[in-house]
């Protein structure tokens, strides 16, 4: 895979294995890095990107260990000592984490970060001039406020404190920076801000940059070359802009078309079936077969090898040659899908009505913070409504004060025609109804689980709130609640910690739909998944809309996962809305310049573009 007529690559990795004792995590890796390029490495969680970063700096967890060798400009990194590889690590190659809150320290000074890493510098022995480079620094990743030097990363927002963990990571001017997910932590236009702000960079200094992610958009938009990655071998390896045109392994072509398009509503999301398996259990045969539509017995007799199918495209699927056709025909037949026309709510009277909510938080030094300001919306029986804005917008705190979680310093909210700004203040028949009425789903479903309470505890505790009609035996109701979200009835026994991603969801889903309620908040419900989990969850979304005649108010910041679910959408900017209309008026045509940019930011990729 190297490229011939050019100089040695910066970065060369050969057989690279990592395994947990005798347990493989990733079969033997070849990797090429060329000076000043961008490579992406993609795939889903657990396919071993990460482990894959960490092992080319030396820095993986204990009890995993590496073979293999990986070669930077010429010095073989896993053959030396850790005294040694501290010297390399920061100043030739460097890391970006995806969440920045565990790259700094919450006890150190935002600023001192990067001071830390400038002092074994002969340059830079005075403290003052320190201050200046930290200031030149940090004017480099677009912070020019002087004061954010002085802050703790707890006072900073997501998108600053990446900025400050980008800076400190640059400050010793390494030549291979490795971002792992630098952007998945945040909102849509911070996203794109920092990928903006390292493509500068890493033009600027033609610094080689290895980009981990799940999103082929993004890898698409910002990398010279993909590979792609899955249950510990790569399957696919080959020039962006070819690989984007027609992709040669039905991974890869799977990962792209379960990126919900923008442009249009799609009648169903492509998502592919199943997750990921542990190297382990497919290292004689392709780990894919088992989620493939085109696997055949002989794609289980062996594990098919990267071969060759021209001078810049590399492919394990050993049936790419009978198959591109109907890979070709599927892409072609998803992106010309006649857009569905989303169903219209019912033509009574609304389900939520909020009226002229405010809500104000005390702040720092007894000053007021106004979190909402004077939002008015409404929500019809079975329909779905988006609230679409960025971090900070305030689109939590009004999920939040529907459901209950927080109470309105003013305005007014009903539910099913019950007063509901107040839950405290509330008649206790009045307050069982409104809870049995509304429910919540949250972002992160694993820090609402108990961790200690199986599946069926955290069910039958649901159910047990209720409103104790008249109902199944438990035990059959529970099994029922796991089939209405595609999970068998073995999962009633599993623990939370043991379930993917997307399980603990759909256990988030099923728990809400246990009092039968006639409105879902859903707060973020697929942003901290996987592409091709998203997918499934938004295809059980509206599936379950449907099923069951459920509204929703779908809360996100993302403008192309809303399209594919909400037939209205409200766009909040700083607490107050700025936009609402149905959702193929406002993407197609926003008013609002706010709007104009959170459409903007979505990265977009040609295959949803292509004719």
């Amino acid at each position: 895979m190297a490229r011939e007529g050019q100089e040695s690559p910066l970065l060369k990795v050969e057989g690279l294995a990592i395994s947990h004792g005798d347990v493989p995590i990733t079969l033997p890796l070849e990797i090429v890095v060329e000076r000043g390029e961008t490579i992406a490495i993609v795939g889903e969680s657990g396919s071993g990107k990460s482990l894959t970063a960490r092992a080319i700096v030396g820095i993986l967890p204990p009890g995993i260990n590496a073979k293999g060798a990986v070669t930077l400009d010429g010095v073989p990194l896993m053959r030396l000592a850790e005294r040694e590889l501290r010297t390399i690590r920061g100043s030739r190659v460097s890391m970006l984490m995806q969440d920045p809150f565990t790259m700094l320290n919450p006890l150190m000074r935002s600023g001192d970060h990067i001071d830390e890493m400038l002092r074994d510098r002969p340059e830079f022995a005075s403290r003052a001039v320190r201050a200046d480079e930290v200031k030149r620094r940090l004017a480099e990743v677009g912070i020019v406020d002087e004061d954010v030097a002085r802050r703790m990363p707890f006072q900073l927002s997501g998108g600053m404190c990446q900025r400050v963990a980008l800076a400190a990571a640059l400050a010793r001017d390494p030549e291979l920076l490795i971002a792992d997910e630098p952007s998945t932590a945040l909102d849509v236009t911070t996203q794109a801000e920092i990928i903006k702000l390292l493509r500068r960079i890493q033009r600027e200094r033609n610094m080689a940059v290895i980009l981990i992610t799940h999103n082929l958009r993004l890898a698409f938009s910002t990398c010279q070359r993909i590979y792609v990655l899955y249950a510990g071998s790569m399957l696919e390896v080959g020039d962006a802009a070819a690989v984007e045109r027609q992709p040669f392994h039905p991974y890869t072509l799977g990962l792209l078309l379960s990126e919900p398009p923008v442009d249009i509503r799609v009648p169903r999301l492509v998502a592919i079936r199943g997750s990921v398996p542990r190297a382990a259990d497919v290292i004689d045969s392709c780990g894919f077969a088992d989620r493939c539509e085109w696997a055949k017995q002989i794609c289980r007799a062996g594990k098919p090898s990267l071969a060759a199918r021209d001078a810049s495209r590399f492919t394990a699927c050993i049936r790419q040659d009978e198959i591109q056709g109907e890979l070709d025909a599927l892409r072609s037949a998803t992106l010309s899908a006649t857009p569905e026309t989303p169903r219209r709510g019912g033509t009574a009277g609304a389900l939520v009505h909020v009226d002229a909510l405010v809500k104000t938080f005390a702040g720092r030094r007894g000053r007021p913070i106004c979190a909402i300001r004077d939002v008015s919306l409404h929500i019809m029986a079975g329909e779905s409504v988006g609230l679409v804005g960025e971090s900070g917008s305030g689109k939590t705190t009004i999920g939040r004060c529907l459901v209950g979680l927080e109470t309105p310093t003013d305005g007014d909210i009903r539910i099913n025609g019950i007063a509901a700004a107040d839950f405290g203040a509330m008649a206790k028949a009045d307050r069982d109804r409104v809870r049995r009425t509304i429910q919540m789903i949250f972002q992160d479903p694993y820090s609402t689980l108990n961790p200690k309470h199986s599946v069926g505890q955290a069910l039958r505790e649901a159910l047990g709130a209720s409103a104790g009609a008249p109902s199944p035996a438990p035990q059959e109701r529970i099994a029922s609640l796991l089939a209405e979200v595609g999970l068998s009835a073995a999962y009633a026994t599993r623990r939370p910690a043991s379930l993917s991603g997307g399980e603990r969801q759909r256990v988030a889903i099923a728990r809400a739909l246990a009092v039968k309620p006639a409105i879902l908040v859903c707060d973020e419900p697929v942003s901290a998944l996987d592409v091709s989990v998203q997918a499934q969850v938004l295809n059980l979304f509206r599936r379950l809309q449907v099923e069951h005649e459920l509204s929703y108010l779908f809360i996100t910041h993302d403008l192309a996962v809303v399209r594919q679910i909400a037939e209205r959408i409200y766009v909040l900017y700083l607490g107050e809305i700025v936009e609402e209309g149905p959702t193929e008026r406002v993407i197609s045509n926003p008013q609002h310049p706010y709007t104009r940019r959170l459409i903007e930011s979505i990265v977009r990729s040609a295959i949803q573009r292509a004719p």
